[in-house]
């Protein structure tokens, strides 16, 4: 009995020596290797060895990594309270880095992330957050990678997701719009109107100048009284039909 337990314990140790001296770390994973507590080297992927009690190994993942930026209360330059959330996809592209220079990688980057969202967003008016996002967009994600890349951090993108506004700020925005609406379509209408204008205006400076057209036009226009359904059409004769009748009046007047 003594045999078979002492057999045993010497099974378990070694399985416990091997747990801890062999890894397998995949493809996207790769190992930072401290010896005696200091930084040795990156390994992986693939089999990998070490001295127990000598040397310890911190697994990282390199795919990329897709974080939720919490919904932040920000005050636009135009002192307007909006609530801004985000998605941010980073990966680590420094294991050593990663490890190394900064306690937890993950945490450090969501908070990171929700100071630099409200720092940019805040530097802009409403209509910038609602209109140019994109551009919002790539200037957060500019600012966070530079900021995380002694982290060994890659930040590959970043998206506002949502931008809410109070009810009351909702309603002055439709306000807004529907009056934007009326005055676009009084300019139009006024363009109209000037167009309009100034067509018959050079209209009119062309049958002034020709007698012809001038007698054309007033054919039409008979042509259109006689279409006319009505009683009683008055008949519209030239000037120069009516002077002389109105020159022998003066003069029988005068006699």
């Amino acid at each position: 009995m003594e045999y078979y337990a002492t057999l045993g314990m010497v099974v378990s140790l070694l399985i416990v020596i091997l747990y801890n001296t062999i890894k397998i770390l995949k493809e996207y994973e790769r190992g930072v290797i401290f010896l005696l507590g200091r930084f040795q080297k990156v390994k992986g992927p693939g089999l990998i060895i070490l001295f127990p009690g000598i040397q310890k190994m911190t697994k990282v993942d390199l795919r990329v990594i897709v974080m939720d930026v919490p919904t932040q209360d920000v005050i636009s330059r135009d002192n307007v309270s909006v609530k801004v959330n985000a998605v941010i996809y980073f990966r680590i592209v420094d294991p050593e880095k990663a490890v190394i220079r900064v306690a937890d990688v993950f945490e450090a980057t969501s908070q990171l992330s929700q100071t630099t969202l409200r720092s940019v967003l805040g530097q802009h008016e409403l209509d910038d957050m609602l209109a140019e996002r994109e551009k919002l967009n790539t200037d957060i994600q500019g600012l966070l990678d530079q900021r995380t890349d002694n982290w060994g951090i890659k930040v590959a993108n970043v998206e506002i997701k949502h931008v809410d506004l109070d009810e009351s700020m909702i309603r002055a925005i439709a306000q807004q719009a529907e009056a934007e609406r009326a005055r676009r379509a009084k300019i139009i209408n006024a363009e109209a109107e000037k167009q309009a204008a100034t067509m018959l205006s050079e209209a009119a400076h062309i049958l002034a100048g020709e007698e012809q057209a001038l007698q054309l036009r007033y054919l039409q226009t008979l042509k259109e009284i006689s279409n006319e359904r009505t009683n009683t059409i008055v008949f519209p004769m030239p000037l120069e039909f009516i002077e002389p009748i109105l020159s022998v009046t003066r003069k029988k007047t005068q006699a």
